[in-house]
């Protein structure tokens, strides 16, 4: 005999709620689904975020950056010949865009083609370097000595183009979407507060920073393209890799609770394009091509 229906019907009317979470999730994830045109997987990109908004965000975030740190004048040094490579990579999206594409079978998109470019040079500390939605670039004067020569910069600049040209920002909303589902799915079946917590910490490790890593890997191949392409070493980027992992002494979180792969996953990723960004190198460098 059953003594507690009241409870019975909880039980049921939680996993029923599960259910209805869920199957709206698959239709949310399905509906949105479509192949990168660059990478030729599968993305999955909220059909209400448009290319137009990011770049709004993008601005945005953009002229926050620039109000908390100090940009270098554009008639600097260094803010030149940053600005030179930039110019470099981004002549060189349009065909190296369509020749990924062809290899899946896929037309670019040319996202590109509505991107409003402009890169500051930031007095900071920090190694590092970004590029928004939108086209708008920053490096950071703590990665020049770790990036030491041209080529290895190239490297690192055309990898944060390539995020911007995968819309990396869109598909990252987009799964905060998903996962904000899942956390009102648990709290709507009577999750409680610590049992939720244990079930995002694994999906973080088994799903969340694998697929942080994915990214990574894309910008990586993307970039290193942009970079051969543009007539810059890509050979660099190895020793470029070495020397960030030097830098970072060894106080790098392990790779399986990070969001970017380790040094070394990166370098050997690294070598196993080389020879393709070789040949990218061969096909688009004019100044390769005749030599």
């Amino acid at each position: 005999m059953n003594r507690n229906p009241v409870g019975t019907r909880r039980g049921g009317l939680r996993i029923w709620v599960l259910v209805l979470f869920a199957g709206y999730a698959a239709y949310y994830w399905f509906s949105n689904r479509s192949i990168d045109p660059l990478t030729g997987q599968a993305v999955v990109i909220d059909r209400s975020i448009s290319p137009e908004q990011e770049t709004a965000l993008g601005l945005q975030a953009y002229q926050q950056v620039l109000q908390q740190e100090r940009p270098l004048p554009a008639d600097a040094q260094v803010s030149r010949q940053v600005g030179a490579i930039a110019q470099r990579l981004i002549a060189k999206i349009p065909p190296v865009s369509d020749a990924l594409a062809a290899e899946h079978g896929l037309q670019a998109s040319h996202i590109e083609k509505s991107f409003d470019w402009k890169v500051s040079v930031l007095q900071s500390d920090q190694v590092n370097a970004f590029c928004l939605p939108g086209g708008k670039m920053a490096v950071y004067t703590g990665l020049l000595p770790v990036a030491q020569n041209a080529d290895a910069m190239a490297v690192v600049m055309g990898h944060e183009i390539a995020h911007a040209l995968l819309r990396h920002g869109a598909q990252r909303m987009t799964r905060g979407k998903l996962e904000q589902l899942g956390q009102m799915a648990g709290a709507a079946s009577g999750m409680d507060q610590g049992t939720m917590q244990t079930v995002m910490q694994a999906y973080g490790y088994g799903s969340a920073l694998p697929y942080a890593r994915s990214q990574e890997t894309q910008a990586d191949e993307l970039g290193l393209m942009l970079a051969a392409a543009a007539c810059f070493d890509p050979r660099e980027s190895v020793p470029l890799w070495e020397r960030m992992d030097k830098n970072s002494g060894g106080g790098a979180q392990p790779e399986f609770a990070s969001t970017h792969p380790s040094a070394g996953t990166r370098i050997s990723e690294l070598e196993k394009l080389m020879p393709k960004a070789l040949q990218y190198r061969v096909k688009f460098c004019e100044s390769a091509a005749q030599g």
